[in-house]
């Protein structure tokens, strides 16, 4: 489950956070994250089955720190590309001693922010 670019909760909570950053093989995926990759290329670099994959990136993308693209490809067998979505996790503590988390996101293009609302768009009709 890839988190919805559109939504104005960018919020993750502290737990989805950290408990997606604590796993080695999250680590191992955000690394290899260096440029947007595909599912394939990622089981390939990480050497972590398929399933397993498939489970990190949804932590991740739970977590918001990883967001999902489609790669249009002319012969029709369109791929997703996962990429990094995030610069700097900042764990906060307030007044009160409760602790937070801030998420420092990358400056998103134009072209970037139409193809992720077109994407939603097309998975409604």
């Amino acid at each position: 489950m890839v988190r919805d670019p559109l939504a104005d909760d960018d919020d993750p909570g502290l737990e989805a956070v950290v408990g997606a950053l604590d796993d080695e093989d999250c680590r191992a995926i955000v690394r290899e994250l260096d440029e947007p990759r595909t599912a394939r290329e990622l089981v390939e670099r990480c050497d972590i089955p398929r399933s397993t994959l498939y489970r990190k990136l949804d932590l991740l993308a739970e977590a918001t720190l990883v967001r999902e693209g489609t790669e249009i490809r002319e012969d029709g067998s369109h791929a997703n590309r996962y990429e990094v979505d995030f610069e700097d996790v900042v764990i906060t503590c307030d007044e009160n001693c409760e602790l937070g988390v801030e998420i420092e996101r990358p400056a998103r293009r134009a072209e970037e922010r139409l193809a992720e609302m077109w994407s939603e768009v097309r998975k409604e009709l």
